[in-house]
């Protein structure tokens, strides 16, 4: 896309204001660098250091045991004893408020977690900022999506080795850089109709965080047009944190070219300012 097709000032704002909200929820006091532990629960019954009561995984869901002097607010209602989270889907989460901290009871890979989030994580509180490359309407791309017949499951890896994630994908993004053309593949994305990718290249490991970048787009037009906007290729969870279960690029979604724009290595896994 030309620059005249930009207003170039309006455009950096832009970013910049997606990139503060990205921080914002990130460190946020309840945000991932707040997660403490990455528990992985069982039948059997575990206490933790950094969550009150005792946790199981029950064939009904996640359940705790909480002893004499414990609670746990869950919905705005205070619980004692014994308390039955019940059924969590995968990928969902439920929260249980214990003090200033927040518990998230959730699903990963067909496994029940428990992930406490204190605000006073020492990585949320010495967080500074994210790098990332300047702003560049060069990275701005658009592309056509070729949906499938019907989603298609498809099974990818994690960050957390041993743990598979499967996603429906509605179908795949082409697009065409320097010359050549590109084929991913795409999720759904957080806004309705919207189009999520995961993916690496030619800067990951290097400049970018190796595993994994994701890129959220606005649902395509009736002609299947698509914006791939590369500026806003963002680090998932994983690059701040081993507390995290996120998932990685599916066979085929690493690209050929550097992608030298978006969200760099974190300062926190030695990324430079």
């Amino acid at each position: 896309m030309s620059d005249q097709d930009f207003d170039r000032v309006g455009f950096v704002e832009e970013w910049k204001e997606w990139h503060r909200a990205k921080e914002e929820t990130l460190a946020g006091p309840h945000g991932f660098l707040a997660i403490t532990g990455l528990h992985w629960l069982s039948p059997e019954p575990a206490r933790f250091d950094d969550a009150p009561g005792s946790w199981r995984a029950t064939p009904d869901g996640v359940v705790v045991e909480l002893a004499e002097g414990e609670e746990l607010t869950v919905d705005g209602t205070v619980v004692r004893g014994r308390y039955a989270f019940g059924p969590v889907p995968e990928r969902d989460s439920r929260y249980a408020d214990w003090g200033d901290a927040r518990l998230e009871i959730a699903r990963r890979g067909g496994h029940d977690i428990l992930r406490p989030r204190h605000p006073g994580s020492v990585l949320r509180t010495s967080f500074r900022y994210t790098p990332a490359y300047d702003p560049d309407p060069r990275w701005v791309v658009t592309g056509r999506f070729l949906p499938f017949e019907e989603p298609r499951p498809v099974t990818v890896g994690a960050t957390v080795e041993g743990l598979e994630h499967v996603y429906d994908s509605p179908g795949e993004v082409e697009f065409e850089l320097d010359g050549a053309r590109h084929r991913l593949t795409a999720f759904n994305g957080t806004v309705p109709g919207g189009l999520m990718v995961l993916f690496t290249d030619s800067t990951s490991g290097v400049t970018t965080y190796a595993a994994n970048r994701s890129l959220q787009t606005a649902a395509p037009d009736a002609g299947g047009a698509v914006t791939l906007d590369f500026n806003r290729a963002g680090n998932l969870p994983c690059a701040y944190t081993d507390l995290a279960t996120c998932p990685l690029p599916p066979a085929g979604n690493r690209l050929p070219v550097a992608i030298e724009a978006g969200e760099r290595i974190p300062l926190e896994r030695g990324g430079r300012p």
